[in-house]
């Protein structure tokens, strides 16, 4: 069911005999029974103002379309948002309603904050086939409920969005990435601590084990890059690793890499992402069974690949976070769920909240029934 107004949306949810799979551009491999209930045809820029740096838009518009409309005006959506297509095999158009309702947050999560941290305003159609309208284009919230918060990374179970209203920020002038070799997984995470605890503004912060490899980015005015990477490599040096830098070119592309996790692309085995404090991460890793594994945001967020099927949540046991099942085949998503168990009182809440927004249960039914 393709949608292409929100009137038409409004009429596809009143009409709904049962569940229905919410779906944008079709990209990030989400498991829903149901119709597909489509709103990749609810597509267009609404308002962009560049003075004011926010931008309306459709749930339905490409992000290409807003990058290149932002690129323009020398601006930029700043939380960097993955595009899981080739990591995936998915085939159509990142939208930026999937976005939002995925929170997908990129490496600079870190230094700018999350997806959500953007979202100014929401319009979405909830389980009734009623439309809410929460938020506006300034960073202000007096109403009961944070709904623009609650539409965020609820992977549309609690309503279908219509229309996004986003903060964006300037395009810095460059960027560089500091590259230490040699550490290994523990000496990589401290020094992305120390890092980031500095007060040179790092907005990226990787280690890739395989080639032992630590990445540190810094952006802003080219004066301001070249004099604060000075002091970072002088900082760092002291870990004693072989220290280079990479221009703005090479930077780029390696932190697209990065966000896109080009290192598992094309490799067989299932993908995972756990999010958990820092300091954890090297222990949780070498627990978890996997093939291989790489960390971002700092070592708060650990990517990992393992074989078909392996249940990487009984290996790791409990822990201060959640692992998430990204890339896996149908049966093993259905076995081990897509996402991580909830504790019963918080299962209780959300199960509350889904029962307020979609009282027949028909967005994306069972989807989040392991959420964290």
């Amino acid at each position: 069911m393709d949608i292409t107004s929100e009137q038409a949306l409004v009429d596809a949810v009143k009409g709904a005999g049962g569940p229905v799979a919410v779906q944008g551009g079709g990209t990030r491999g989400v498991p829903a029974g149901g119709t597909v209930l489509s709103v990749a045809g609810l597509s267009g820029i609404s308002l962009y103002e560049p003075g004011a740096m926010t931008v309306v838009a459709k749930a339905g518009t490409p992000v290409a379309e807003i990058e290149a409309a932002l690129a323009k005006e020398n601006q930029r959506l700043a939380f960097e948002p993955m595009d899981h297509r080739a990591l995936l095999g998915s085939k159509g158009t990142p939208t930026i309603g999937g976005v939002m309702a995925a929170n997908v947050s990129g490496p600079r999560r870190i230094s700018v904050g999350a997806a959500r941290d953007f979202l100014l305003g929401v319009r979405y159609v909830d389980g009734r086939g009623t439309v809410v309208k929460n938020g506006g284009r300034v960073m202000k919230n007096v109403t009961g409920y944070d709904l623009v918060k609650l539409m965020a990374g609820s992977f549309g179970t609690l309503g279908v969005l219509s229309e996004v209203s986003l903060k964006v920020l300037p395009r810095p002038e460059t960027q560089a990435t500091l590259v230490l070799h040699g550490l290994d997984d523990v000496r990589g995470v401290a020094a992305m601590a120390n890092a980031l605890g500095s007060p040179f503004e790092v907005t990226g912060a990787a280690h890739d084990p395989a080639a032992q490899n630590t990445m540190l980015r810094i952006e802003g005015f080219e004066t301001s890059v070249t004099y604060r990477m000075d002091k970072l490599r002088t900082l760092l040096s002291a870990t004693g690793a072989e220290i280079d830098v990479q221009g703005a070119a090479d930077s780029d592309r390696l932190w697209a890499q990065t966000r896109d996790v080009a290192a598992f692309q094309g490799k067989p085995g299932d993908v995972w992402r756990v999010s958990c404090k820092p300091s954890d991460g090297p222990a949780l890793a070498a627990r978890s069974g996997a093939q291989a594994w790489f960390y971002d945001w700092a070592g708060g967020l650990i990517w990992l690949l393992a074989n078909a099927g392996h249940d990487l949540r009984a290996a790791l046991g409990p822990f201060d976070g959640h692992a998430t099942l990204v890339r896996a085949d149908v049966e093993t998503k259905a076995r081990l769920g897509m996402f991580h168990p909830e504790p019963a009182g918080l299962a209780r809440l959300t199960s509350g909240l889904r029962a307020q927004f979609d009282p027949r249960g028909i967005f994306n039914a069972g989807l989040m029934e392991h959420a964290a």
